[in-house]
């Protein structure tokens, strides 16, 4: 009796001693070649890797050089004026931050051949703390270091930027020079009458009654914006305070000093606002007596521009359309 597997086939098998098939000649000089260009492009990936990451070590190395060079700096042993550049917005961010001016200041009184402090002052103003704090810093680095100081302002010098030049010993101004703006304001926007055209309906809720002021989407109510104007009242007399101790006599009030105007730097000087007119060379020279000028400024290193950009670039889909609180300046 048979089984199923009797009427299946006999398994094939190799006849043995038969050696397997040749490839042709033709095919098998298209498998070298095949070999020939995998292993060409195995090299070049290996090269281009390899020269990547030199290239990333390399980067890093002038990172670490650049940012040491830019802290670490080698005045001139011979006398000269030390100068400081004040430029741009006065903020915790920029490059006229409280941070980095300090930096350079201590810098520039320490060194002994530093006959004396020239700040060079191009700046709209800013933060009136950022401001405060470069003025208190001027005052206590004079103070222990016997050392003048003169401010020198190239086409602005306003509001938080006098702030600061109030604390020099001099001021000297160019005739076209702006010059004053002693003020303070906060500003923002609102959107209450907006909303109401557009049937839109501000849902705010906070713990707390003041907790929600100056929210630009709510009514500003006028007791939290009494509260608001008394804030800046104070600020501003402090700012009044600041420079009547800084000009002393040499101040000409009128009705218009404390009023945020800005004035020329040939009327700054009638007024008392300014001292004399004339440039960083001209100071360095005729008043130092040491025309050599050495910068002390931190500046923006390589390294310190790709960071920025960098950090630019990955920040720039989320900066907000409006801040909560407006800024004080």
């Amino acid at each position: 009796m048979s089984t199923p597997d009797d009427d299946l086939p006999p398994p094939m098998q190799e006849p043995v001693g038969v050696p397997p098939p040749r490839v042709a000649p033709q095919h098998e000089a298209l498998l070298a070649q095949l070999a020939r260009d995998f292993l060409h492009e195995r090299r070049i990936e290996r090269r281009w890797r390899t020269s990547f990451r030199l290239f990333w070590l390399a980067l890093a190395i002038l990172l670490v050089y650049g940012v040491w060079q830019g802290r670490h700096l080698t005045p001139s042993a011979t006398p000269h004026t030390a100068l400081v550049e004040v430029r741009g917005e006065i903020a915790a961010d920029s490059e006229a931050s409280a941070e980095l001016l300090l930096a350079a200041l201590k810098d520039a009184f320490k060194d002994d051949a530093a006959q004396a402090v020239v700040l060079r002052i191009n700046s709209p103003g800013g933060s009136p703390v950022q401001a405060g704090i470069v003025y208190d810093e001027i005052k206590r680095l004079r103070q222990q270091y016997d050392k003048p100081v003169y401010a020198v302002v190239e086409e602005m010098c306003a509001s938080g930027a006098y702030y600061i030049a109030a604390a020099a010993d001099e001021i000297y101004v160019d005739k076209a020079s702006v010059v004053g703006s002693i003020g303070v304001l906060m500003d923002g926007f609102g959107f209450t009458g907006l909303m109401d055209k557009l049937g839109v309906e501000r849902r705010l809720l906070t713990a707390g009654e003041n907790k929600g002021m100056l929210d630009p989407f709510s009514p500003l109510q006028p007791k939290q914006r009494a509260y608001a104007q008394a804030m800046l009242d104070q600020i501003h007399q402090q700012f009044i305070t600041v420079v009547r101790e800084g000009r002393g006599k040499r101040l000409k009030e009128t009705p218009d000093t404390f009023s945020g105007l800005f004035w020329n730097g040939e009327q700054a000087v009638t007024m008392g606002l300014a001292d004399h007119f004339g440039n960083l060379d001209y100071v360095a020279r005729e008043v130092v007596k040491a025309e050599e000028v050495v910068d002390y400024t931190p500046k923006d290193n390589v390294a310190e521009r790709l960071a920025k950009r960098f950090g630019a670039a990955i920040g720039a889909g989320a900066v907000k359309a409006l801040r909560d609180i407006a800024p004080i300046r």
